[in-house]
């Protein structure tokens, strides 16, 4: 898989934003205090909201959601599209970023999304403009024989898969435990989190550390828990 294979399946700016928002979620319940694989800011700044996902080895993903649609950024360090691969000048892979349209072209140079010398971390980019009817990618010439040479099969895998099963099968490899399926499809239907479920997905949970991390992320809350946030 490829970047210009995840363009044709990956869901509408509004479904992707409501996934990645759900899968923050159902982490913060499993691990409400620690480091987490994917985070959800829906104040990253006055118009924007950010998805995030880290895995502690260098990869990462981030999805920006201006009003003008939507924004992806993936780098997997051992890609051979890798900056750092080149020469002894770090450079992006010809395609990757070039066709950025003039809308999103900001965030491909966006301090958290460069090193230190403002080169772009990146190895797969995507966006899609609000009124657009599919996600874009740039004219890329892909080298022969490799089975993921931009780290878009692992790294876009939970959204071009948006099903509570496929998360329940991440979780239980990335966290060892036993996750209950029930709790992960009430999350990805958005429905307010409560007591039990918190419980039900993970008994030693704080309700209360989730409550405020759920107000973070902006998930909806039974009321009696928001009453605890306010």
């Amino acid at each position: 898989m490829t970047v210009h294979d995840v363009a044709r399946v990956l869901p509408d700016v509004p479904a992707l934003r409501n996934l990645c928002r759900s899968m923050a979620m159902v982490e913060a319940v499993l691990n409400p205090v620690g480091e987490r694989f994917h985070s959800f800011n829906p104040t990253w700044s006055a118009t924007e909201e950010l998805a995030s996902m880290r895995n502690g080895s260098g990869d990462e993903f981030d999805i920006v959601f201006p009003p003008a649609g939507a924004y992806v950024r993936g780098f997997d360090h051992e890609s051979p599209f890798s900056p750092y691969h080149h020469d002894d000048v770090p450079r992006t892979w010809p395609g990757v970023v070039d066709s950025v349209p003039p809308i999103f072209q900001r965030y491909v140079h966006e301090p958290a999304f460069t090193d230190e010398n403002g080169t772009p971390v990146v190895t797969a980019c995507l966006w899609r403009e609000a009124e657009a009817d599919h996600w874009q990618a740039g004219q890329i010439d892909f080298p022969d024989g490799h089975p993921d040479p931009d780290g878009s099969t692992w790294l876009f895998e939970l959204l071009v898969d948006p099903t509570p099963e496929a998360f329940q099968a991440f979780g239980e490899d990335y966290y060892e435990t036993t996750i209950a399926i029930d709790a992960v499809r009430h999350v990805y239907d958005l429905r307010p989190l409560g007591r039990a479920l918190i419980t039900s997905l993970n008994p030693t949970a704080s309700v209360e550390d989730v409550a405020q991390e759920a107000a973070a992320i902006g998930y909806p809350l039974v009321r009696e828990l928001s009453l605890t946030t306010d």
